[in-house]
């Protein structure tokens, strides 16, 4: 009997590790197993997944096995990600990138990391600009299992259902921090929008967090 293809994303989508951490080229795992579906994309993209993982999805296809893409990452041992909370400036640049929810705290308020929740993704340490965020490995070591990847999903699903209600401005809004200002405003000169105020007030967070690393 033949799948549909729903049921098809829904079987390759149950494979994966759910750590949506982008290694494969698309927005998550569910994206992925979209793309598998349809033939445009092949078993070999998800590094935690590993080689079993790659044969796993060959077999759901019907496809001769590919040892996954090193390229697009190692398969490594769980990592979790860790704040110093010391210069962590509070600019929720790394709560935003989370695809888990897995870190909490508010605007100019120190964050942490929940770490039962972290998929160990990384995609909360390129957007942190005071660089502190890093992963460490997790301890006691162990692998990623079946009910780990049910969590992750979860809490993916959950987040995407919040973030669909937010209105679509508010998005924006908290989007991406744009890039810095080429000429500085004059002295006297307020902000324009909100979004200027948003870039002066990282600025001056970061100048700060700068001066406390100073021996």
């Amino acid at each position: 009997m033949s799948l549909s293809r729903l049921e098809r994303i829904q079987r390759l989508d149950a494979v994966l590790p759910q750590t949506q951490c982008t290694q494969c080229g698309f927005d998550g795992c569910l994206p992925y197993a979209e793309a598998l579906a349809d033939g445009v994309a092949g078993t070999d993209r998800c590094p935690p997944g590993g080689d079993a993982g790659a044969q796993a999805l060959a077999d759901l296809l019907g496809q001769p096995f590919q040892p996954f893409d090193r390229t697009r990452g190692a398969d490594a041992p769980l990592t979790v990600a860790r704040i110093d909370e010391a210069h962590c400036i509070g600019c929720m640049l790394c709560i935003r990138a989370c695809p888990v929810d897995a870190i909490i705290g508010g605007n100019k308020r120190m964050h942490a990391v929940l770490t039962d929740a972290c998929t160990g993704c990384g995609l909360c340490v390129p957007p942190c600009p005071v660089d502190c965020i890093t992963m460490e490995p997790v301890l006691p070591a162990r692998t990623w299992t079946a009910d780990d990847a049910t969590r992750a999903r979860m809490h993916h699903q959950r987040r995407q259902r919040r973030l669909a209600r937010v209105p679509v401005e508010a998005r924006a809004a908290a989007g991406p921090v744009a890039a810095p200002r080429t000429a500085a405003a004059p002295a006297n000169a307020a902000p324009a929008d909100a979004e200027d105020r948003k870039r002066d007030a990282i600025a001056a967070a970061l100048a700060r967090a700068r001066a406390r690393r100073q021996p």
